[in-house]
């Protein structure tokens, strides 16, 4: 469990070279230690004496651009908690709803498949581009410009601020991340049915059951999401319910493949790959990817939680290993 030291040491060394963070948090952690136990002396709580020494001590951020022998940054200590914020929304909110919007006109306007597919890839890089590149611009001028010195409107520092570094905290990108990706999944599935191709791409005959079963599961998944937040932490738990996901998501999604169910043989009709056999490639290709990502979720949220019960928390790479 990190303490609120521990928080705020970390999220001064994310900002400084990793070859410099060991000295700088050595030192940092004396001078605070120090400034606690003189007030622990003077009669304060030792509680009381560390919120009251790291609110003096002030913004993390600004903290660890004070230990650069010189500015070197395009947007300042001033604005870069604003800056921070703005473009975690628009990339992690703003931009999945963007795409997510592209792919439905696309397919409703008689795309192919690959068409859509380009459209999705496109609308994240040159969307994102602008949102990152214009955002930026903005804040870097206003910086150059005097702006923040004339009183830029932005709320105050607290320790509230201080991100949280166990391993259950579940950031909101992580989040919404969670959530949109189950919704676009569910649109592909519909959509392929109807716009993507002149045949639907997957086998229209498991709509009978396969393809309902895998929307019920999706939207399971984007609850788990929600129910995780909620709880606020990794356990064995939500290891047993994101395993029990994982496997009612991915083991039918083998077993279709490997019955050759997946792929609606009048699509594949229509693919001309040089001789090669396009449904063993294409069957490969689903089960490896099904199987590899269904493990790899197995295995991080299970480390999560093994690291959640033992207490251990994520510190930042270059720091000194907490004990």
């Amino acid at each position: 469990m990190t303490t609120l030291i521990d928080r705020y040491v970390f999220t001064v060394l994310r900002r400084v070279p990793e070859q410099q963070r060991s000295d700088i948090e050595r030192e940092l952690r004396t001078s605070i230690d120090d400034a606690v136990d003189a007030r622990v002396g003077a009669g304060a709580a030792h509680d009381t004496a560390v919120e009251q020494t790291l609110t003096e001590l002030g913004d993390p951020d600004r903290l660890a651009d004070g230990y650069a022998d010189r500015p070197r940054y395009l947007i300042g200590p001033a604005v870069y908690p604003a800056w921070k914020r703005l473009i975690t929304m628009l990339l992690s909110v703003v931009l999945p709803i963007v795409v997510l919007l592209t792919v439905v006109v696309r397919a409703l306007g008689d795309a192919t498949f690959g068409e859509v597919v380009g459209s999705a890839v496109t609308t994240i890089l040159t969307v994102g581009a602008h949102m990152a590149f214009w955002s930026t611009l903005t804040f870097a001028l206003l910086e150059r410009g005097g702006v923040t010195r004339a009183g830029l409107p932005r709320r105050p520092w607290t320790l509230d601020d201080l991100p949280r570094y166990e391993p259950g905290f579940l950031t909101p990108a992580q989040l919404w991340s969670m959530i949109i990706w189950p919704v676009l999944l569910i649109a592909a599935l519909v959509l392929q049915q109807f716009t993507f191709t002149s045949e639907p791409v997957l086998d229209p005959a498991n709509w009978s059951f396969w393809w309902p079963y895998l929307i019920a599961v999706l939207i399971f998944e984007a609850l788990y999401a929600v129910w995780l937040s909620r709880r606020g932490a990794w356990s064995r738990t939500v290891t047993v319910v994101n395993a029990a996901l994982a496997v009612l998501s991915a083991g039918p999604i083998v077993w279709l493949a490997a019955t050759e169910r997946f792929f609606n043989p009048a699509w594949l009709a229509t693919l001309s790959w040089d001789g090669a056999d396009p449904l063993r490639w294409l069957t490969g290709i689903v089960i490896v990817i099904a199987v590899a990502g269904a493990l790899y979720d197995i295995a991080e949220v299970a480390v999560r939680a093994e690291r959640s019960r033992r207490g251990l928390p994520t510190a930042v790479p270059g720091s000194e290993p907490l004990v």
